[in-house]
């Protein structure tokens, strides 16, 4: 199995496909997942996975394997995919259809779940971009603050300072909800 770094020359050098899809087959997953933790719904956090890549596959050029990890990198991207999104945001029609009859109190805790998610996700957004980017990368991407130091070009002790007042901050906002 060939290395991201390997990959990439591969990809810049000779144009390789297969190398491109063997990036994209590692990351998918991943990246899927972060993106659809914070976008809620599944199509959505498709069309953002395949932008994700693109972006990455066109501006692969600039990216510098001393600065972060590739993972790290393409979070990074979709950080911004998902901010860019939410800020083109449209009011979307749900017809009912007839389908599973789900147990009242599940459906409830799960409601509620998601209220208290999306208000905290409203909440980080009255933030500075670069908080909300921390706070992204690190509940949803699950980076460790050493691989955010290393994507942010920042102090570990400053990460890890923005994110602590961040949380502290969403306790006392929330504080209520639990």
């Amino acid at each position: 199995m060939f290395s991201d770094k390997r990959l990439i020359r591969y990809i810049l050098r000779k144009g390789s496909d297969q190398a491109a899809e063997e990036l994209i087959r590692r990351y998918y997953d991943d990246l899927y997942y972060y993106l659809y933790r914070q976008i809620g719904n599944g199509d959505d956090a498709l069309d953002l996975t395949q932008e994700v890549f693109i972006s990455a596959l066109k501006g692969l050029s600039s990216y510098d394997d001393r600065k972060s990890s590739f993972r790290t990198w393409l979070f990074r991207i979709g950080t911004y995919k998902v901010i860019d999104s939410r800020r083109k945001l449209k009011i979307t029609w749900f017809e009912l259809k007839e389908g599973e009859l789900v147990e009242e109190q599940d459906f409830h805790e799960t409601l509620y779940q998601k209220e208290l998610l999306d208000a905290i996700n409203q909440y980080v957004a009255n933030f500075q971009p670069e908080i909300q980017e921390i706070f992204h990368l690190r509940v949803y991407g699950e980076l460790s603050f050493p691989e955010i130091s290393s994507l942010l070009a920042q102090k570990e002790e400053r990460i890890k300072a923005l994110y602590y007042r961040l949380i502290k901050k969403v306790r006392e906002e929330f504080h209520d909800y639990e």
